[in-house]
């Protein structure tokens, strides 16, 4: 296990999804206590910690009445030993991955095949943003590099610090997060400054990838300590705020309360989990409480006409009514296989476990219906939805689509 302290620019309490922390980090206070271990860190990571016994061992493939039969579509090699951060940008034409040794990658959807690959010439902090007109990576200095979608560079810029998820290049800005909490518009032509949101941040926080989305004109992203934004997209300015939920408890490692995973936005409600917290969903014009739940998710939200998914911080995933939060049903023979965040394959809800497979959910019950394995490792974020498929990167360096037959 590898504590990730921030370092002074970063503020001293940062640390990183998959690590764990019982210590005094730079300045702060001393703390004690354990984030729970099957959230925050891999399997396969080194267990030097563990007494001998490895937690993190997953518990056997549950049984279950085959309805659906997987099909693993294709899988591509990225690059090196995958981090946390790094998830896949999907378009309608192409899918861009990125590695932490600088690869980025340009994969038919459908087929795989690889159209494109290039090194970025720098170590990346996260994953790979894109639209239509250019995609964008990050480093660990802050260095922020934009491609065209041929993978011709097109401008570098400069931000405060660590580049701490992929950034979202939309309506002619690339929007980036940085690790001391700030929030950087750059002109998508050419990498100068349009605006910067900055805000107070907790002094322990849990090390975020997720960025935000962009949606009619706002920026939807979540914060330490629990907030969801709306921020105008053309000038920075806070349209509103809603508070998932409220830090609680007596020393600063109980008070984590950080939306960690991408907020979810429809047509007229925009819902975001907090870690050890909340699921809430908000109106997305006024930011007024539509409602909320006390399940606490590091792994992302899905929604489909009815229903919104997640997996709680036990590792079960749930289904609420998308209307009102009310529980529709709970489905828990796979927490003690670590699943991930959710996403819709096809009729079916996916999930992909610590040793890479994807299991089939039945969106009416939760009922187990099939899976498929891909290459023994785990996601290393919440995989996309691609037409009728799932797409993710594996701790192992591979780019897998995988569905239903």
């Amino acid at each position: 296990m590898n504590p990730r302290a921030s370092g002074a620019a970063r503020r001293c309490g940062s640390v990183a999804v998959f690590a764990l922390l019982a210590a005094s980090l730079g300045g702060c206070s001393t703390l004690s206590g354990w984030l729970p271990s099957w959230l925050t860190e891999p399997p396969s990571w080194p267990s030097w910690l563990s007494f001998g016994k490895n937690p993190h061992k997953p518990g056997p493939l549950p049984e279950f009445q085959a309805k659906a039969a997987g099909r693993l579509n294709w899988q591509v090699s990225i690059g090196s030993k995958m981090t946390p951060g790094f998830s896949p940008a999907v378009r309608p034409d192409a899918i861009y991955a990125a590695a932490p040794d600088g690869a980025v990658v340009s994969v038919d959807p459908a087929s795989g095949t690889q159209r494109w690959r290039i090194n970025a010439a720098k170590s990346l902090s996260a994953g790979v943003g894109a639209d239509s007109t250019a995609l964008a990576v990050g480093t660990d200095k802050g260095d922020v590099l934009a491609f065209d979608t041929s993978g011709k560079p097109l401008w570098q810029a400069k931000v405060s610090s660590e580049v701490s998820g992929p950034p979202k290049p939309a309506d002619g800005t690339v929007i980036v997060w940085s690790i001391d909490g700030k929030i950087f518009a750059l002109s998508e032509i050419d990498g100068t400054r349009k605006w910067v949101y900055q805000r107070a941040t907790p002094p322990l926080t849990v090390r975020r990838f997720a960025g935000g989305v962009v949606s009619r004109g706002g920026l939807f992203t979540g914060t330490p300590g629990g907030k969801l934004l709306g921020i105008d997209l053309t000038n920075g300015t806070l349209a509103w705020e809603g508070s998932v939920t409220t830090p609680k408890g007596a020393t600063e490692l109980e008070r984590i309360a950080d939306i960690t995973s991408l907020p979810i936005v429809e047509d007229r409600q925009v819902c975001a989990a907090a870690y050890l917290g909340r699921v809430a969903c908000f109106d997305l014009q006024r930011g007024t409480l539509l409602w909320s739940r006390d399940f606490g998710s590091l792994g992302g939200l899905a929604l489909d006409n009815r229903y919104l998914y997640l997996t709680d911080d036990k590792g079960s995933i749930q289904a609420l009514d998308k209307t009102t939060g009310a529980s529709v049903w709970k489905q828990d023979k796979l927490a003690q296989r670590f699943p991930s965040g959710p996403a819709i394959v096809g009729d079916y809800l996916g999930v992909v476990d610590a040793e890479g497979y994807l299991h089939f959910l039945d969106r009416n019950d939760g009922s187990l219906a099939g899976r498929v394995a891909t290459d023994g490792k785990p996601a290393v974020s919440q995989p996309v939805t691609v037409g009728e498929a799932a797409v993710w990167q594996t701790t192992g360096g591979t780019l897998i689509s995988a569905g239903a037959k």
